[in-house]
């Protein structure tokens, strides 16, 4: 009789395991869902020798001072040219911040860019560019606005 019941709490504490393992597989996929379904926004540009893939959002209230967040890959499209490539981006009321890529190379982006006197940045601007030195203008995409 004491080995039946052995057996019966080993039963119920297998089920109750297999349960939890189901349920965290669950829990922890739903979370990729919902990091994949915040990033929905594609954000491609290019222009001559350089190229920019990737997604951005806006950061809610209070997290990550509420700014315009980009994220993706800075390519140097043209690597026999011997110029840099950069992301220009802006907020509102603020000066351009220089995002820099790396000459003849593919960088990872992932930049927040935010008012800091405010909650939450509503207005973004942002351009691709390729550094010709100081010479010559900087060849740069069309700029992109952004509203929250």
């Amino acid at each position: 009789m004491t080995s039946r019941h052995i057996r019966f709490n080993q039963g119920i504490s297998m089920r109750k395991l297999a349960a939890a393992a189901v349920a965290a597989g669950l829990f922890f996929g739903g979370m990729g869902v919902a990091a994949a379904a915040s990033w929905g926004n594609e954000l491609n540009m290019s222009t001559n020798g350089a190229e920019f893939r990737g997604w951005y959002k806006w950061e809610p209230k209070f997290q990550h001072h509420g700014g315009f967040h980009v994220r993706g890959r800075l390519s140097d499209a043209d690597p026999g040219d011997g110029h840099n490539v950069y992301l220009r981006a802006k907020v509102e009321g603020y000066g351009w911040v220089r995002v820099k890529g790396t000459q003849r190379k593919t960088v990872d982006i992932d930049e927040t860019i935010y008012d800091g006197a405010v909650l939450e940045t509503n207005h973004a601007e942002i351009q691709l560019c390729r550094d010709r030195g100081s010479l010559r203008p900087d060849n740069c995409s069309d700029l992109r606005k952004f509203r929250r």
